[in-house]
């Protein structure tokens, strides 16, 4: 998929926070805050739960979504990522940017082999209004 680069102003609080809202689909209104990595320039991020009604299966099925950061409001493009050599380095991404002793447990869950098929890469929707929350 072809894309555009998010926002500068996504990636200098990115860089800085830990958690980013997210939206999976089109109907739901409730952000979930939730981890990210940044690998090469492209953003992931993986189901926690696994759920048949998250944010992930719903940004499967509809390819759209939206994150939060701040109190502005991103439209997203999503697409499941299968890759499973580049999943080893978003594994190890998650591992360098989640360090903390509190996140050790859900670092060590969320970067074995099963949550590889649980990625989502995250594409900016340049075509997609963006809204202040």
């Amino acid at each position: 998929m072809k894309s555009t680069p998010f926002p500068t102003t996504f990636l200098a609080y990115f860089e800085k926070h830990t958690l980013i809202g997210i939206i999976g689909g089109s109907t739901r209104t409730q952000f979930l805050d939730i981890w990210m990595v940044n690998v090469d320039g492209r953003i992931f991020a993986r189901s926690w739960e696994k759920s048949e009604r998250s944010w992930f299966t719903a940004m499967r099925d509809e390819g759209v979504g939206k994150i939060k950061f701040g109190e502005v409001v991103l439209n997203v493009k999503g697409s499941p990522f299968a890759d499973a050599e580049f999943n080893l380095r978003i594994d190890d991404a998650y591992r360098q940017r989640y360090t903390a002793a509190e996140s050790r447990f859900y670092v060590e869950g969320i970067t074995r082999p099963e949550y590889s098929q649980y990625t989502m890469e995250l594409f900016f929707d340049e075509a997609g209004p963006t809204a202040e929350s």
